[in-house]
């Protein structure tokens, strides 16, 4: 049986569904077999991430409702054969997929798959029980920003209420240089104010954001820190990325320098 994990975060905007297509795509180059199920209902757009809008022909809703069959609705990613998408629905019956169709369609798809990521709706509202619901491990992606990370101690809460207990703690849109001022959250402030490890510290790099070539090549500092946390994350042992290296030293010292001024 595969391992199934939910995709969350406290608010939108935290980078949440591009996080799930960069360790899909990391944890399908090392060989696991990875499916991404987009949960956002109404709101999804990690087929638009990966590149797969326009192959879309059946979706998540379609599956729940028995319109087709599951295999129907997979779309294979174009740049890791390992890796596939089941879109989620841009207008859809709210009503179409309870937790209960939600656990079923993981639970189907944990038969051919080694890891589901369940890419949850933001907030902690019913797409967020109805995802976590159908989930054994979760992944909760946050920023080094206060108000961010205390979103996402109300979920760390909530996802231990629902009995979730490996929760990987991932931050995203860091700049190593900030972080090094003391401007900006480090990983051990983010480990002190949410009590739990983290597994990922994941730049602002526009590799990562476009999921341009830089990344699918492993070329962006992006790739390292993604390729990090998805190692880490399946041996339960955290690598954390080293952003500050960089920023470190004289020469860092002038990369700090120009950064401020770009």
């Amino acid at each position: 049986m595969a391992r199934t994990f939910v995709v969350t975060s406290g608010k939108g905007g935290v980078g949440k569904t591009t996080v799930t297509a960069c360790i899909g795509r990391i944890f399908a180059s090392m060989g696991e077999r990875t499916v991404a199920l987009d949960a956002d209902l109404g709101l999804n757009n990690l087929d638009v991430l990966l590149g797969a809008d326009s192959r879309i022909v059946y979706d998540v809703v379609d599956v729940a409702e028995g319109k087709c069959r599951m295999r129907q609705a997979l779309i294979r990613d174009t740049d890791e054969p390992e890796l596939y998408i089941l879109p989620g629905a841009h207008s859809y019956d709210k009503s179409a997929i309870d937790p209960q169709s939600m656990r079923e369609i993981v639970s189907r798809l944990s038969r051919s798959f080694d890891i589901v990521l369940v890419d949850c709706p933001a907030g902690i509202e019913a797409g967020f029980r109805r995802a976590v619901s159908s989930c054994d491990e979760a992944i909760l992606v946050t920023t080094p920003h206060i108000s961010s990370v205390r979103d996402a101690e109300t979920v760390l809460t909530l996802l231990k209420k629902s009995g979730i207990n490996n929760i990987y703690t991932v931050v995203n849109r860091v700049r190593g240089d900030l972080v090094l001022s003391g401007e900006m959250l480090s990983r051990n402030d983010v480990e002190r104010l949410l009590g739990t490890e983290v597994y990922g510290m994941i730049p602002e790099d526009d590799g990562i954001n476009l999921l341009s070539n830089a990344f699918n090549y492993g070329l962006s500092s992006g790739f390292a820190a993604c390729r990090a946390l998805a190692r880490g994350i399946l041996s339960g042992v955290p690598e954390v990325y080293d952003l500050t290296k960089k920023y470190r030293g004289i020469f860092g010292g002038i990369k700090r320098r120009m950064k401020r001024n770009t």
